[in-house]
């Protein structure tokens, strides 16, 4: 379980094809000292293995589902990257409940800053267009995970969401990175889909036992 607070931006050093599908090398010289083999570590915003760990680097598989469905398909050398270890059992959860698993690509609409004039000392707008099937998922105030980042909608109408980004936020995460259109992993927040899941069973009880009194049960 991770929770959405970016522990370091690493860079892609190399990526060569495998027999699955990929395999990536990244840059992480905070981070790659903490791991051991087979560590879960969250690459913008995707659970992936470290293997092959040196004191800076820590490489990882890429499965061809992965690249189908996350951000990560648009990787070249030289790419920034978002990266957060587990959270341990007993510490503060910072952010909120992410899992790594990433729900789908989102398109970046735009990234302003609200006063243009004050350089990178400026807080910043961050628009998202969201797919639809997530949209059930969002509300407003409510937590979105974006490349990994735990953010909290500040507004949502028509599948685009927008949030506030501190400049703390945008200096230390791959956002200041992306360009107009980048496609960005999206992950809603689990507690509303569990939610969801209990609606429609007692929703499906509800209309059972009606049907059993309907018909003299």
């Amino acid at each position: 379980m991770f929770t959405g607070l970016v522990a370091e931006t690493g860079t892609i050093e190399t990526l060569s094809p495998t027999e699955g599908a990929m395999r990536i090398v990244v840059s992480a010289p905070l981070l790659a000292s903490k791991l051991q083999l087979g560590d879960s570590i969250a690459v913008s915003g995707v659970c992936l293995t470290a293997l092959d760990i040196t004191e800076n680097t820590f490489a990882a598989d890429l499965a061809a589902e992965t690249i189908a469905r996350t951000s990560l398909s648009r990787l070249t050398q030289g790419t920034v990257v978002n990266l957060e270890l587990p959270t341990a059992a007993g510490s503060p959860l910072g952010g909120h409940i992410v899992q790594g698993h990433v729900d789908g690509v989102g398109r970046l609409l735009s990234l302003t800053a609200v006063n243009s004039a004050a350089n990178t000392q400026t807080d910043w707008l961050l628009r998202i267009e969201v797919p639809v099937p997530l949209r059930r998922y969002i509300v407003h105030k409510g937590s979105i995970t974006i490349e990994g980042i735990s953010l909290t909608v500040a507004a949502f109408e028509e599948g685009i969401v927008t949030v506030a980004i501190i400049p703390h936020t945008y200096a230390a995460t791959n956002l200041h990175t992306l360009v107009e259109g980048s496609e960005v992993n999206v992950e809603v927040d689990v507690m509303a889909k569990y939610a969801e899941q209990r609606a429609q069973p007692a929703h499906a009880e509800e209309i059972t036992e009606a049907s059993l009194i309907s018909e003299g049960y």
